[in-house]
């Protein structure tokens, strides 16, 4: 049928025109990248050793690759010669077995090696002595998965909803439309909060569920528009004629046509919801202890900028802001090389 021909010759289209967008096809190598590093960390190719000791806490960073230190230093031989400025033992002192003890303890403790820093620490150190970099990289693996899963979420059900109340029209459209407007009635931070108190837990799947839930609206309006053009053209009159089901017309001839809607409020709710998760990690609703993530790491780093500490806050400020930045352009230029108005 020439609805398949259609759908083709758009994405072809739409592909040609990126691809002649330079900024666009820079955004796309950004995102690409990050989602290439993001299949690293998971798989444990990258960053599998995060959470590992590397150097003193809080350590400021650095590109040269420091001596190794011991715990010891100018302790150690101050120990060492400590018998030259101690005072002679007196055989009648109560204390005397329990003070030898303790200085046998402390030269021991004292000889040890430290934890040797690491070669290069370009963002330093966090408080525990991890890695800024490699905890950046972790960290965007729980955000970026967290920013895609929630948005096709969201996608799914707005699309769902939209198809389902721009196509059957009546009282299926007057009911998704009192939902709708249930929804953008209350402020969207309350709606996130009180789906979070109903969900009473902490976790990757947490924060996606409140995020998809409460993110469907805008999807939902652009795919009920585009159904109530569609349901009226002469594709799906034929369709109709043969004796499609609805379910078959809804998505197996208009949704073809009306993906690009869908396509481009996915990425959009993907930027959208990276952010969120920063906002839900600093009220509390974020990651639970032993998960990291941009936004763990920018809660963390508000209460380290009063000790003068900014490495923590740049690496995942800066890491965010570049995907946020590529991700959005990306958007932009898709939704322009989609939009069936340019020619």
């Amino acid at each position: 049928m020439h609805t398949v021909h259609d759908s083709a010759g758009l994405w072809l289209l739409a592909w040609r025109r990126l691809r002649a967008d330079r900024v666009a096809m820079a955004a796309l190598a950004v995102v690409a990248a990050f989602l290439l590093l993001l299949a690293a960390s998971a798989s444990g190719l990258v960053a599998a050793g995060w959470e590992e000791e590397v150097a003193v806490h809080y350590a400021p960073p650095t590109f040269a690759a420091p001596a190794r230190e011991t715990q010891g230093g100018a302790g150690q031989g101050a120990l060492a010669g400590a018998p030259q400025g101690t005072p002679p033992a007196n055989e009648f002192d109560p204390l005397a077995d329990d003070i030898r003890a303790l200085r046998a303890t402390l030269g021991k403790a004292v000889a040890e090696p430290a934890a040797v820093r690491a070669a290069s620490l370009p963002f330093g150190a966090d408080k525990w002595g991890h890695d800024i970099i490699l905890k950046t990289i972790k960290g965007g693996e729980t955000s970026i998965v967290v920013g895609l899963a929630a948005a096709t979420l969201a996608v799914g059900l707005g699309t769902l909803f939209g198809a389902l109340s721009g196509f059957h029209g009546g009282v299926v459209d007057d009911f998704f439309n009192w939902f709708y407007n249930v929804f953008t009635a209350i402020p969207s931070i309350l709606m996130i909060l009180t789906v979070a108190a109903v969900l009473q837990q902490k976790g990757v799947l947490t924060i996606v569920l409140i995020l998809g839930l409460t993110g469907w609206t805008g999807p939902y309006r652009l795919v009920r528009a585009e159904y109530i053009k569609h349901k009226a053209r002469e594709y799906v009159m034929a369709a109709d004629a043969i004796g499609a089901s609805a379910w078959r017309k809804m998505f197996g001839h208009i949704f073809p046509n009306v993906s690009h809607v869908a396509l481009v409020q996915l990425s959009i709710l993907a930027v959208g919801f990276i952010k969120a998760e920063v906002i839900l990690s600093f009220l509390g609703f974020g990651v639970p202890v032993g998960v990291v993530s941009w936004g763990s790491m920018l809660n963390e780093a508000q209460n380290e900028l009063i000790l003068g500490k900014w490495w923590q806050l740049a690496a995942a400020a800066s890491a965010m802001a570049v995907l946020v930045t590529a991700f959005s352009l990306f958007a932009d230029a898709l939704r322009d090389a989609l939009d069936p108005k340019v020619k």
